[in-house]
């Protein structure tokens, strides 16, 4: 269960380190940037501790997946970015993506 942990705090280290990457205006600011480093550092440091019990397939579709539909929300609702049916659809694609590779990483 820990190990599940740790993936969610990689995910969680991994977008709020995106999301400074967008504030940061092209690494020009640098108190954003300095931390969008430390944050990927240290997602990267637990998705590593993660890796040790959950398979990498699974692990990585569900970082990524998540990581994708968290990133895609708050740039819907933070920066005002545009949605639409496309957008919308593929974001809930990824996510039946990511639930179905658990299934079958259940079974």
């Amino acid at each position: 269960m820990v190990f599940w942990l740790y993936l969610l705090i990689a995910i969680l280290t991994e977008v709020v380190g995106t999301t400074l990457m967008k504030v940061s205006q092209g690494l020009t600011r640098l108190v954003p940037s300095v931390l969008m480093f430390v944050l990927y550092g240290i997602s990267f440091a637990f998705m590593a501790l993660a890796l040790k019990r959950i398979e990498v397939s699974i692990a990585y579709a569900v970082w990524s997946g998540l990581g994708t539909a968290l990133i895609a929300a708050i740039g819907i609702f933070w920066f005002r970015e545009s949605i639409n049916i496309p957008k919308l659809m593929g974001i809930v694609l990824i996510i039946v993506g990511v639930i179905l590779l658990n299934l079958k990483g259940a079974g």
